[in-house]
Protein backbone atom coordinates (compact mmCIF):
# COMPACT_ATOMS: atom_id res chain seq x y z
CA UNK A 1 0.00 0.00 0.00
CA UNK A 2 1.18 3.51 -1.53
CA UNK A 3 1.95 5.30 1.84
CA UNK A 4 1.44 9.30 2.44
CA UNK A 5 3.40 10.97 5.12
CA UNK A 6 4.79 14.50 5.73
CA UNK A 7 6.13 16.27 3.27
CA UNK A 8 5.05 13.46 0.55
CA UNK A 9 1.61 14.47 0.53
CA UNK A 10 0.33 15.45 -2.97
CA UNK A 11 -0.71 19.26 -3.40
CA UNK A 12 -4.68 19.51 -3.07
CA UNK A 13 -5.17 19.27 -6.69
CA UNK A 14 -3.82 15.68 -6.46
CA UNK A 15 -6.23 14.84 -3.60
CA UNK A 16 -9.75 14.52 -2.82
CA UNK A 17 -10.75 17.35 -0.74
CA UNK A 18 -13.58 15.78 1.92
CA UNK A 19 -16.11 17.44 4.40
CA UNK A 20 -17.31 14.65 7.02
CA UNK A 21 -18.36 15.00 10.65
CA UNK A 22 -21.43 13.76 12.13
CA UNK A 23 -25.06 14.91 10.50
CA UNK A 24 -26.04 18.64 11.47
CA UNK A 25 -22.12 19.76 12.50
CA UNK A 26 -22.08 22.11 10.05
CA UNK A 27 -20.67 20.55 6.64
CA UNK A 28 -23.12 21.76 4.27
CA UNK A 29 -21.90 25.53 5.48
CA UNK A 30 -18.19 23.83 5.40
CA UNK A 31 -19.07 23.17 1.50
CA UNK A 32 -20.69 26.56 0.49
CA UNK A 33 -17.57 28.07 1.85
CA UNK A 34 -15.22 25.69 -0.54
CA UNK A 35 -17.94 26.78 -3.01
CA UNK A 36 -17.41 30.73 -2.54
CA UNK A 37 -13.40 30.49 -1.91
CA UNK A 38 -13.24 28.91 -5.78
CA UNK A 39 -13.07 25.12 -5.32
CA UNK A 40 -14.97 22.94 -7.44
CA UNK A 41 -17.43 21.29 -5.06
CA UNK A 42 -19.36 17.77 -6.35
CA UNK A 43 -22.94 17.70 -6.06
CA UNK A 44 -25.50 16.42 -7.79
CA UNK A 45 -28.38 18.41 -5.70
CA UNK A 46 -30.85 15.68 -5.59
CA UNK A 47 -31.66 16.68 -2.15
CA UNK A 48 -32.84 20.14 -2.37
CA UNK A 49 -32.61 23.21 -0.06
CA UNK A 50 -34.99 23.39 2.71
CA UNK A 51 -36.17 25.06 6.02
CA UNK A 52 -33.36 23.14 7.55
CA UNK A 53 -30.65 23.68 5.06
CA UNK A 54 -31.76 26.76 2.80
CA UNK A 55 -28.58 26.94 1.67
CA UNK A 56 -28.20 24.17 0.01
CA UNK A 57 -27.26 20.79 1.46
CA UNK A 58 -24.35 20.00 -0.87
CA UNK A 59 -24.47 15.95 -1.19
CA UNK A 60 -24.13 13.69 -3.64
CA UNK A 61 -26.07 10.30 -3.59
CA UNK A 62 -23.38 8.35 -4.96
CA UNK A 63 -21.49 8.62 -1.75
CA UNK A 64 -24.08 5.85 -0.10
CA UNK A 65 -22.52 3.11 -2.76
CA UNK A 66 -18.79 3.86 -1.74
CA UNK A 67 -18.71 0.35 0.12
CA UNK A 68 -18.91 -1.61 -3.69
CA UNK A 69 -17.83 1.39 -5.90
CA UNK A 70 -15.04 4.14 -5.16
CA UNK A 71 -13.39 3.90 -9.05
CA UNK A 72 -15.52 7.46 -9.55
CA UNK A 73 -12.81 8.62 -6.83
CA UNK A 74 -9.97 9.28 -9.77
CA UNK A 75 -11.52 11.79 -11.31
CA UNK A 76 -12.74 14.18 -8.45
CA UNK A 77 -8.66 15.17 -7.86
CA UNK A 78 -9.11 18.83 -6.78
CA UNK A 79 -12.85 18.64 -6.19
CA UNK A 80 -14.60 18.54 -2.51
CA UNK A 81 -17.33 15.85 -1.74
CA UNK A 82 -19.06 16.38 1.48
CA UNK A 83 -19.29 12.48 3.46
CA UNK A 84 -20.36 11.96 6.81
CA UNK A 85 -17.88 10.39 9.30
CA UNK A 86 -19.51 6.79 8.17
CA UNK A 87 -18.42 6.85 5.49
CA UNK A 88 -14.45 7.92 5.90
CA UNK A 89 -13.48 3.82 6.44
CA UNK A 90 -14.88 2.90 3.07
CA UNK A 91 -12.38 5.35 0.88
CA UNK A 92 -9.46 3.19 -0.93
CA UNK A 93 -6.08 3.58 0.94
CA UNK A 94 -3.86 3.63 -2.08
CA UNK A 95 -5.61 7.40 -2.74
CA UNK A 96 -5.10 10.45 -0.55
CA UNK A 97 -7.87 12.86 1.41
CA UNK A 98 -7.71 16.38 2.41
CA UNK A 99 -10.51 16.19 5.34
CA UNK A 100 -11.98 19.17 7.04
CA UNK A 101 -13.61 17.38 9.87
CA UNK A 102 -16.62 19.55 11.32
CA UNK A 103 -17.25 19.94 14.84
CA UNK A 104 -20.15 21.13 16.66
CA UNK A 105 -21.14 21.34 20.78
CA UNK A 106 -23.19 18.12 21.16
CA UNK A 107 -26.25 19.61 22.56
CA UNK A 108 -26.65 21.75 19.39
CA UNK A 109 -26.23 18.38 17.05
CA UNK A 110 -28.86 16.53 19.05
CA UNK A 111 -31.24 19.97 18.93
CA UNK A 112 -30.95 20.27 15.00
CA UNK A 113 -31.38 16.39 14.55
CA UNK A 114 -34.48 16.62 15.99
CA UNK A 115 -35.98 19.72 14.79
CA UNK A 116 -35.02 18.16 11.40
CA UNK A 117 -36.86 15.34 12.36
CA UNK A 118 -40.06 16.96 13.43
CA UNK A 119 -40.42 19.02 10.13
CA UNK A 120 -40.42 16.13 8.10
CA UNK A 121 -42.58 14.42 10.65
CA UNK A 122 -40.45 11.43 9.79
CA UNK A 123 -40.40 8.30 12.82
CA UNK A 124 -37.58 9.49 15.31
CA UNK A 125 -35.84 6.20 15.25
CA UNK A 126 -34.27 6.93 18.94
CA UNK A 127 -37.66 8.25 20.28
CA UNK A 128 -37.51 6.95 24.18
CA UNK A 129 -33.60 7.27 24.50
CA UNK A 130 -32.63 10.60 26.84
CA UNK A 131 -30.33 13.06 25.01
CA UNK A 132 -27.53 12.07 27.90
CA UNK A 133 -27.51 8.66 26.44
CA UNK A 134 -27.36 9.82 23.08
CA UNK A 135 -24.99 12.51 23.06
CA UNK A 136 -22.84 9.31 25.29
CA UNK A 137 -23.11 7.34 22.05
CA UNK A 138 -22.15 9.92 19.76
CA UNK A 139 -19.43 10.62 21.96
CA UNK A 140 -17.98 7.47 21.86
CA UNK A 141 -18.16 7.29 18.38
CA UNK A 142 -16.55 10.29 17.66
CA UNK A 143 -13.50 9.23 19.95
CA UNK A 144 -13.15 6.23 17.85
CA UNK A 145 -13.23 7.86 14.87
CA UNK A 146 -10.61 10.46 16.13
CA UNK A 147 -8.14 7.35 17.14
CA UNK A 148 -9.05 5.92 13.83
CA UNK A 149 -8.24 8.89 11.59
CA UNK A 150 -4.81 9.07 13.43
CA UNK A 151 -3.40 6.08 13.03
CA UNK A 152 -4.76 6.59 8.75
CA UNK A 153 -1.70 8.06 6.32
CA UNK A 154 -3.38 8.45 3.43
CA UNK A 155 -5.92 11.65 5.33
CA UNK A 156 -4.76 14.91 6.52
CA UNK A 157 -7.48 15.98 8.63
CA UNK A 158 -8.04 19.56 9.61
CA UNK A 159 -10.80 20.14 12.53
CA UNK A 160 -13.29 23.01 12.50
CA UNK A 161 -15.87 24.01 15.18
CA UNK A 162 -19.03 24.99 13.62
CA UNK A 163 -19.31 27.90 16.32
CA UNK A 164 -16.00 29.29 15.61
CA UNK A 165 -16.91 29.51 12.35
CA UNK A 166 -19.55 31.68 12.90
CA UNK A 167 -17.83 33.59 15.69
CA UNK A 168 -14.88 34.51 13.18
CA UNK A 169 -15.58 33.77 9.86
CA UNK A 170 -12.80 35.10 7.98
CA UNK A 171 -10.01 33.51 10.89
CA UNK A 172 -11.34 30.28 10.38
CA UNK A 173 -11.60 30.88 6.36
CA UNK A 174 -7.91 31.87 6.44
CA UNK A 175 -7.06 28.58 8.41
CA UNK A 176 -9.22 25.76 5.96
CA UNK A 177 -7.41 27.90 2.94
CA UNK A 178 -3.86 28.03 4.60
CA UNK A 179 -4.45 23.86 5.09
CA UNK A 180 -5.68 23.43 1.16
CA UNK A 181 -2.18 25.10 0.92
CA UNK A 182 -3.51 28.60 -0.44
CA UNK A 183 -5.91 27.64 -3.06
CA UNK A 184 -8.98 29.35 -2.13
CA UNK A 185 -10.24 33.18 -1.14
CA UNK A 186 -10.53 33.14 2.20
CA UNK A 187 -12.53 36.70 1.98
CA UNK A 188 -15.15 35.21 0.05
CA UNK A 189 -15.19 32.10 2.17
CA UNK A 190 -16.25 34.27 4.73
CA UNK A 191 -19.07 35.83 3.11
CA UNK A 192 -20.81 32.59 2.41
CA UNK A 193 -20.96 32.31 6.55
CA UNK A 194 -24.91 33.05 7.31
CA UNK A 195 -25.02 34.09 11.29
CA UNK A 196 -28.59 33.68 10.86
CA UNK A 197 -28.39 30.25 10.46
CA UNK A 198 -27.39 29.43 13.94
CA UNK A 199 -30.88 28.54 15.16
CA UNK A 200 -29.66 25.37 17.26
CA UNK A 201 -27.40 27.59 19.57
CA UNK A 202 -25.88 25.87 22.95
CA UNK A 203 -25.72 28.26 26.11
CA UNK A 204 -22.33 28.08 26.78
CA UNK A 205 -22.00 29.49 22.69
CA UNK A 206 -21.28 33.36 22.52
Amino acid sequence: MQRFEGLQRPPVSEAVTLVSGLPRSGTSMMMRMLAAGGMHIVTDNIRRPNADNPNGYFELEKIKELENDASWLRDEKGRAIKAISAFLPMLPKNSFYYVIFMQRHMDEILASQKKMLERRGADKGDEGVSDERMATKYQSYLEATYKWLRQQDHFHVLYVHYSNVLQDPLGQARGVNAFLQHTLDPGEMATAVDPDLYRQRTKDAV
